[in-house]
């Protein structure tokens, strides 16, 4: 079976800028893409294949025709015809808000199918480029709400300088908000359930201000502080590196200079590939060969039992 890519879809918004342009090579008179979906099964924003045999064929369409061989038996039984996880590049050229995601009971409670559990990687970002992750001093849910309403909730917000290669981990609960000036990949659950805590009381378009979640917020965060909310990991050449183990998805990075072969043979499970940084090729088992470079993401089937990659890259590997 072949690699998949998929059409990106781009959502253009107030915050966005114009480094996925350049990313994913795209012609477009819209300086404000804040977002290329690459993967994704959200209802009404689902991808379509790219090119190949099933060019045109939505990604629910190609589920519903491979089943098992594309998603794997024990992924199949579960989602169906449903893509688990979304794939994303984010260009923030203004700070995004403040927000919380729920985990799933909560999502539940309040009429959502599913919570949300996602993890950012870090591109080439601007020099002074800086981000939100967790709390940095102990909070109450009543002090919480006393200090939105007075506009001070970031000075309990742990804040990073980040750096090419920063990795966060941002289970259900977690503050968090990614600032001006970065860039990075971002992987997720299928789910499109965010409660907004903060926009800095900035208005939209139509000069209005955008609408908070202050009370779904306070049911579901995590007010635990924890001393350090990066996740911490020794880079390695021509090997895989861990970087997020859930239940939701595992991802590593890649960073080869030589020739490599990822053995899937004993996974049954599709596969995502996000390339970070530089290009190479791909070709598996059976023959099939596909070029890969910085702003691709490629879905490999479970079918595939193994993937050789030569080129000089880094690349974010992702399977559940």
């Amino acid at each position: 079976m072949c690699f998949f890519k998929f059409k990106p879809i781009l959502k253009t918004t107030l915050w966005g800028g114009e480094k996925l342009i350049s990313l994913k090579h795209l012609t477009t008179d819209d300086r404000q893409i804040g977002e290329s979906w690459e993967i994704s099964g959200v209802e009404d924003n689902v991808s379509i294949v790219a090119d190949g045999r099933w060019a045109g064929m939505t990604l629910k369409e190609l589920i519903d025709d491979r089943k098992e061989k594309l998603m794997g038996s024990d992924n199949y039984k579960l989602f169906g015809n449903e893509f688990p996880l979304l794939f994303k590049w984010i260009d923030a050229r203004l700070d995004l808000s403040i927000q919380v995601h729920p985990d799933d009971a909560n999502a539940v409670r309040r009429g959502f199918k599913r919570g949300k559990t996602e993890m950012w990687y870090l591109l080439e970002s601007d020099a002074e480029a800086q981000l939100y992750c967790g709390l940095k001093q102990p909070l109450t849910p009543e002090r919480y709400t006393r200090m939105v309403e007075d506009g001070s909730i970031c000075d309990a917000l742990a804040s990073y300088r980040v750096h090419e290669g920063d990795v966060f981990f941002l289970p259900p609960g977690r503050i968090h908000a990614i600032g001006a000036g970065c860039l990075l990949a971002e992987i997720q659950q299928t789910s499109d359930v965010t409660y907004r805590i903060y926009d800095f009381k900035r208005r939209d378009s139509q000069g209005n201000y955008r609408q908070l979640h202050t009370e779904e917020a306070a049911e579901c965060i995590d007010y635990r502080v924890l001393p350090d909310y990066r996740t911490s990991y020794i880079p390695e050449r021509n090997t895989g590196v861990q970087l997020v183990t859930c239940p939701h998805f595992n991802t590593a990075v890649y960073d080869i200079d030589e020739p490599m072969t990822l053995d899937y043979s004993e996974l049954d499970a599709f596969v995502v590939l996000m390339c970070v940084k530089g290009k190479g090729e791909l070709a598996d088992n059976e023959g099939e060969k596909t070029s890969i470079s910085i702003g691709d993401t490629i879905l490999i089937p479970a079918s595939t039992h193994e993937v050789t990659v030569t080129g000089k890259l880094k690349f974010l590997e992702t399977y559940l």
